[in-house]
C-alpha cells in the first residue's frame, strides 16, 4: 500500500526528444570538418610514432598472413579448397582487421574522449564516426594489397577462379 502511493507522488517522467534510432545527419554534416580532422588526428598519430610509419598498412597483413600460411597450410595441413592460401588468408585477415579495430577503439571512445566533451559542444556520434572512418581508410588501403595479391595470382600463378 506504501508503495502504491509512492509511485503516484512521481508526476515527472523524462523522456528523449528523439528516439534512439533519430540520427540528425544535418549536425554531422555541419560538423564535417571536425570529422575530417579527428580522422586525420587517428591517422597521423598512430602512425608517426613508428619507424615504418604507414608501411604497417601494408606489412601487418603480409606478415599476418605469412604466418597463417606457415601455421595452417604448412604444419597443420588444412585445406583451402584449392585456393591459394595466401589469397585464402588474407581476404580473411583484411575483413576481420577492419571490424576488430572499429569494434575495440569505438568501445572506449567516450572514456577515451571525455575530456573534449566538457570544453566544447558537437554532435556525438562524430567521435565513433571518425574512428570507423580513420578504420575506413586502412581498409581501403589494404583492399589495394588484397587486389594486387589476386592479380599476382591471376596474371604469374595461372590461378583462374571458376566461373559458372
Amino acid at each position: 500500500m506504501n508503495h502504491e502511493r509512492a509511485v503516484r507522488e512521481w508526476d515527472l517522467t523524462i523522456e528523449p526528444h528523439t528516439s534512439i534510432f533519430h540520427l540528425s545527419l544535418r549536425d554531422i554534416w555541419r560538423y564535417r570538418d571536425l570529422l575530417f580532422l579527428l580522422v586525420k588526428r587517428d591517422f597521423v598519430s598512430f602512425y608517426k610514432q613508428t619507424i615504418l610509419g604507414p608501411l604497417w598498412f601494408f606489412l601487418q597483413p603480409l606478415f599476418t598472413t605469412l604466418i597463417y600460411v606457415i601455421i595452417f597450410s604448412r604444419l597443420a595441413r588444412i585445406s583451402t579448397d584449392d585456393l591459394p592460401a595466401p589469397l585464402f588468408y588474407i581476404v580473411g585477415i583484411v575483413a576481420w582487421n577492419y571490424f576488430a579495430e572499429c569494434l575495440t577503439k569505438t568501445s572506449t571512445v567516450f572514456r577515451d574522449n571525455a575530456n573534449m566533451f566538457g570544453k566544447v559542444y558537437f554532435p556525438r556520434l562524430i567521435m565513433p564516426l571518425s574512428i570507423v572512418l580513420s578504420n575506413l581508410v586502412k581498409f581501403g588501403v589494404q583492399i589495394i594489397l588484397l587486389l594486387l595479391i589476386f592479380l599476382y595470382y591471376i596474371i604469374f600463378k595461372d590461378y583462374h577462379p571458376e566461373t559458372n
